[in-house]
């Protein structure tokens, strides 16, 4: 019982006690029993970890958080492809069928968006789901998107999971769909696919052919500095980006048009070869990348010339990115399908635009409210005058009563900026009054203050002049 730690001990195939092996041979049977066993319970539980990572058996359909794990019918186990869902179908978003025709969804939309609009309510935080209806209607009412997410889900439209991560930004989207295979898990960690990772005496190598299927292409990301009243209006703006685009001689897929594609006949369309190494325990498999098809398990009989194989070309093009009215340093807008293509003929990624707004001698920003100063005589301050101070959108006139205090502050409500999101609405423009006490002052001013001061000073009230 002291050859094998109780949490590993297991079956031997052999009596290692029994053995006419010398002393030698005899530890070293012991020591390999030892390893085999830590890397086989090392792998299962990292398997039980990467398969259910809320639940080691989770049911059919269990919701952990916002997260959906689809394990199958009647266990973790029963299907190859563990379907992680990360937010409801468009179809649910919009509670429509599917299959649903166009009158159908964009009543259901005008009802969804009139429902979840922020204005319409007050206190709650709406912009998620509004965010999420809005995208559900702009796939499902274009045919052409429609047809594509019906066939391939969220990540046919050019939806990624680096797109979604946004959350509530107001330009991005809302949650991703992605397909995670448990063999590729196996290939990872195991060198096999789900079907023959711990091949015992007797078991079979598992495999299966590598797809090529398309890809989502990543995102990019865009620095743009925008002036202080584009920033308050919106408008518009041009960028040069540098990004990969579609091959258009062989439709993104790297092969010459009218070149032979074969299967593989080293790794026999798998794309990887496999070795076997037999232990005690069984046989453990290991697989690496073919040499001869680099992973595609095809052979092809020559690559295009154009994209070098690659299915994609760089190019540089020109945009016209629009900014929303209300916008401060540091949002970012995105502009859909104007990032990278993505490999096989995918959808291309996202461009985002991250903005930063260049200061203004005049005015300061917090959110849609709008600082500034405004300088008036000792004068003026005591008597009282109309002055015209700048606002974001011109010039307006304040009156400054009598007695007017340095550093006081004066509202002008609806001279801010527009509101993010709902331009129709504006915060308030706050101006600080600094009252201006002169250096030097003629004979006669300093006379006419002179009395005034002996004129205070006989009323008893000790006060300087905004006391």
């Amino acid at each position: 019982d002291d050859l094998v730690p109780p949490p590993l001990r297991i079956a031997l195939p052999f009596d290692i006690r029994s053995s006419d092996t010398d002393d030698d041979e005899r530890q070293l049977q012991i020591n390999i029993s030892k390893r085999a066993t830590i890397q086989m319970w090392t792998r299962l539980a990292i398997a039980a970890l990467l398969l259910c990572p809320s639940s080691a058996f989770a049911p059919s359909g269990y919701r952990a958080g916002s997260q959906n794990y689809f394990l199958g019918e009647s266990g973790p186990f029963s299907r190859n492809v563990c379907r992680v869902q990360m937010a409801a179908d468009f179809y649910s978003t919009l509670g429509v069928e599917r299959g649903a025709d166009e009158k159908a969804i964009k009543s259901a939309y005008r009802r969804m968006a009139k429902k979840y609009h922020p204005d319409a309510n007050p206190g709650n935080d709406t912009t998620e789901q509004f965010q999420a209806v809005n995208r559900a209607y702009e796939v499902l009412s274009d045919p052409e998107l429609k047809t594509r997410y019906d066939r391939f889900g969220e990540s046919g439209v050019g939806t990624s999971a680096a797109s979604d991560a946004s959350g509530g930004n107001p330009f991005g989207g809302g949650g991703y769909s992605q397909q995670v295979d448990i063999s590729d898990i196996f290939d990872t960690f195991f060198g096999g696919g789900g079907g023959g990772g711990f091949g015992g005496p007797g078991g079979r190598p598992g495999g299966r052919g590598r797809t090529r299927g398309p890809i989502t292409g990543d995102d990019l990301r865009f620095d743009l500095e925008i002036d202080f009243k584009t920033a308050v209006f919106g408008g518009e703006e041009k960028v040069r980006i540098r990004h990969l685009e579609t091959c258009n001689t062989c439709g993104g897929d790297g092969v010459k048009p009218g070149s032979s594609v074969t299967t593989c006949g080293t790794c026999n369309g798998m794309g990887v070869t496999m070795q076997v190494t037999r232990t005690p325990l069984g046989n453990f498999q290991t697989q690496q990348t073919c040499p001869d098809c680099r992973g595609t398990g095809q052979k092809v009989g020559e690559y295009c010339g154009t994209c070098s194989g690659q299915g994609t070309v760089s190019k540089t093009k020109q945009i016209k990115v629009t900014i929303p009215p209300g916008v401060e340093d540091g949002n970012k807008l995105r502009v859909r399908g104007e990032g990278d293509a993505g490999p096989n003929g995918g959808p291309a990624g996202d461009l985002y635009i991250f903005l930063k707004v260049k200061k203004d001698e005049k005015f300061r920003r917090e959110g849609p409210e709008v600082y500034s100063d405004a300088d008036v005589s000792y004068v003026d301050a005591i008597l009282g005058a109309s002055i015209k101070v700048p606002v974001v959108d011109g010039d307006v006139t304040i009156k400054v009563p009598p007695g007017t205090q340095p550093g006081q502050v004066m509202r002008l409500k609806g001279n801010g900026a527009p509101r993010l999101g709902n331009p129709s609405q504006r915060g308030d423009h706050y101006v600080t009054i600094n009252i201006g006490i002169p250096t030097s002052i003629s004979k006669e001013e300093e006379e006419l203050v002179t009395k005034l001061r002996d004129l205070k000073e006989k009323k008893g009230s000790g006060k300087g002049f905004f006391g």
